[in-house]
């Protein structure tokens, strides 16, 4: 799963199961910041939005210095994906790497009509093809996974909720889930999504 699109949020935090704030990197760690200050505050934990990833946020300084930082940090990966590319042909967005390959997979790849670089291109598209489905179902699972092993693994029913997301169950998921806390339950829905089918 990429990481958060501007038609959706970036990141997200919670205090003991109850989400407090989503938004930018920025607003999320100075929304977190001032919660974890607060005088008999809970557990804060922050996620990626999109794939469920605990987020490890800088939280030294002021507002005005936290928000800037994950300004910066978000015009950079804005200005990184937008830069002009180096070698390759940068109009298709081809890039130039390096890749390890023993002799008879290069000898195989001259061999094809338009040569190596032709031939990989044409093998990896056909086996995104082929596995586009599974690739995302998959990329679903492990987002779900990763932002319930972090929150949930104290709910009940965590580890059937678990078996329920990974056998594709979304009946039995919703159910298991049902006593969960709201914002947790309905994260890990989302994140589930594709994998239980929805």
């Amino acid at each position: 799963m990429p990481s958060a699109s501007p038609s959706q949020p970036a990141a997200m935090a919670f205090e003991d199961g109850k989400r407090f704030a989503v938004g930018s990197l920025a607003d999320v760690a100075v929304a977190s910041r001032k919660r974890i200050a607060r005088k008999g505050a809970g557990q804060v934990l922050m996620f990626d939005y999109a794939t469920g990833r605990v987020l490890d946020l800088n939280l030294a300084g002021t507002d005005s210095e936290i928000a800037a930082r994950y300004w910066l940090k978000e015009a950079e990966a804005e200005a990184e994906a937008t830069a002009p590319r180096g070698p390759g042909r940068p109009k298709l967005g081809v890039v130039a790497r390096e890749i390890t390959l023993l002799p008879r997979h290069w000898e195989w790849l001259n061999a094809q009509p338009g040569g190596a670089s032709v031939a990989l291109r044409r093998l990896v598209d056909e086996a995104r093809k082929s596995s586009g489905g599974r690739d995302k179902k998959r990329a679903s699972q492990e987002a779900a996974y990763r932002f319930m092993s972090a929150i949930a693994g104290h709910l009940p029913n965590y580890e059937e909720t678990l078996r329920a997301l990974f056998a594709g169950d979304a009946e039995r998921f919703d159910a298991l889930t049902a006593n969960w806390p709201g914002d947790v339950r309905e994260h890990a829905q989302r994140l589930a999504a594709v994998a239980l089918a929805r």
